[in-house]
C-alpha cells in the first residue's frame, strides 16, 4: 500500500481484508498510520520507507524483501524520478539483484514489466490520481512464479 496521507481507518481495511497475509508493505507518505497501525497489531509483519512526505520518520528510503526465490525493491520512488518513468527505479533494483520493483508517489496504479523487472505502484489508498478508487496491491509468490495485483480499496 502506498500514499495513505493520514488515514488510517484505509490501513487497516487494507489489514482486514488480508488477514492471510504474510507481509504487508507500505510504501511511503503514511507516517502516522505506520506508527499506530503497529502499536495496535504488534504481531504483524508490517514493513515501510519514508516518502517525501515523511518528516522524522525512522523508516529507510528504501528496503529490500526477500521472499522465496525473489528479491523485491521497496521505495516511495520519488528519489528516483518515478513521475517519468521507471527507469532510474529498475536500474537500481538490478543493481541490488531484484527481480522485482514496487514504489508509490504518483498515486496512480501502474504495473508492468520494465527492463526485464515486474514492477508494480499499487496506486494510492486515499487519495488516487487516475481517475480510480483508492487501491493497493496484492503480490502472490507461489511455485508457478511472481504474480501482482492491484485491488480497490473496499469501503
Amino acid at each position: 500500500m502506498s500514499d495513505s496521507h493520514g488515514a488510517s481507518a484505509q490501513v487497516e481495511k487494507i489489514i482486514n481484508a488480508n488477514k492471510e497475509a504474510d507481509m504487508f508493505i507500505h510504501l511511503g507518505d503514511g507516517e502516522t498510520e505506520i506508527q499506530s497501525i503497529r502499536l495496535k497489531y504488534p504481531d504483524i509483519d508490517f514493513r515501510s520507507v519514508r516518502g517525501n512526505c515523511d518528516f522524522g520518520m525512522d523508516s529507510p528510503l528504501f528496503l529490500i524483501v526477500e521472499a522465496e526465490d525473489h528479491r523485491i525493491f521497496c521505495s516511495h520512488g520519488h528519489r528516483y524520478n518515478v513521475k517519468n518513468g521507471t527507469e532510474i527505479l529498475c536500474t537500481i533494483a538490478m543493481e541490488n539483484a531484484c527481480d522485482a520493483a514496487v514504489f508509490g508517489h504518483t498515486h496512480e496504479r501502474y504495473i508492468s514489466c520494465d527492463y526485464g523487472v515486474d514492477v508494480m505502484n499499487p496506486g494510492s489508498c486515499r487519495f488516487p490520481r487516475d481517475g480510480e478508487r483508492p487501491s493497493y496491491g496484492y503480490i502472490d509468490i507461489n511455485e508457478n512464479g511472481l504474480f501482482m495485483n492491484i485491488i480497490d480499496v473496499g469501503f
